[in-house]
């Protein structure tokens, strides 16, 4: 018997979410392989931005924005794409695509913390068993001899650490700032922000530019896949998932999207596995497990 229509939507959405999201980390390792981290960003989400306008357009959808929400997407576009995406990028110059996914997995930790912090939010007891296994997790994975003692691997770590500290900040920010309503014209105004401003701190970095056509092929393909399917498919099934299905099931995404980036980087990009890493992977999503048990964090397609 044959799948409904909108069912057959919502396994493609999550393929979507799951893969498309998962795969990003290899797709921005390949691509930095021969373009300057904050070059590459600006090009994808400039480029996004400008496919979501004309969509937008397309389907009838006003373009129209107030200051205020002007002035909030330009915000969220520096917190989420310029140091969040500009610095998990710059990181993956240094460190294994798989590795980046597994210590960004803990962001729904570095949120909880945060949200204590600057709101006074209590951590409930399911959450603080998620924090306790989210460090030991953390502590596993950052604290393996063979990935400290290898050139770059430190200033790797700590440049997600800040991406994160900045998408939490955003995650933050966007839950009470005015945004446009309408999903496309908000995210294209994040993404058209975003990628001006890490055009201008690229320029500031004297990073060379250079024409897709001088691009090695396996660079073109993930610059595609970044804007097409990064950017713009899985964002559009991320937001028909939240209509769809409760948030809670969209936000498995957070422990599956570092298991295909770590398959597919040992898969494609023949990146190194350890014993230890599986087994810090295991303890860390089971503890953000327990923290989305209590207080659900929607991942931000956006930051990826």
């Amino acid at each position: 018997m044959a799948l409904p229509k909108k069912t057959i939507l919502i396994l493609l959405a999550f393929f979507a979410v799951y893969v498309i999201w998962g795969a990003t980390y290899m797709l921005n390792k390949i691509a930095v392989s021969q373009l300057p981290p904050f070059f590459l960003a600006s090009v994808r989400f400039l480029v996004a931005s400008v496919i979501i306008f004309i969509i937008a357009k397309s389907l009838g959808i006003s373009l129209a924005i107030k200051k205020r929400q002007l002035i909030n997407t330009s915000v969220a576009g520096l917190l989420f794409l310029t140091l969040g995406n500009g610095l998990a990028v710059l990181a993956l110059k240094y460190i294994d695509s798989g590795f980046a996914a597994l210590e960004i997995s803990s962001q729904p930790l570095v949120v909880l913390i945060m949200m204590r912090f600057l709101h006074g939010k209590k951590i409930k007891a399911m959450s603080y068993i998620g924090v306790v296994l989210g460090f030991i997790g953390i502590f596993l994975l950052v604290s393996q001899n063979e990935i400290i003692n290898k050139e770059g691997q430190i200033l790797g770590m700590v440049l997600i650490f800040f991406c994160m500290l900045c998408w939490a900040y955003a995650s933050i920010f966007v839950g009470k700032a005015e945004l446009p309503k309408n999903h496309f014209v908000n995210t294209g105004y994040q993404m058209l922000t975003g990628g001006i401003m890490l055009g201008i701190v690229s320029l500031c970095l004297n990073e060379p530019w250079s024409l897709p056509n001088t691009w090695r092929p396996d660079v073109q393909w993930s610059m595609l896949g970044l804007i097409l399917f990064g950017s713009i498919v899985a964002f559009t099934a991320f937001n028909f998932l939240l209509k769809e299905v409760s948030p809670e099931k969209v936000a498995t995404s957070t422990y599956v999207n570092p298991i295909i980036a770590l398959i597919l980087g040992w898969w494609i990009l023949d990146e190194f596995i350890s014993l230890q890493s599986i087994f810090a992977a295991a303890i860390l999503l089971t503890g953000v497990y327990f923290i989305n048990t209590k207080r659900v964090f929607k991942p931000r397609s956006i930051g990826r």
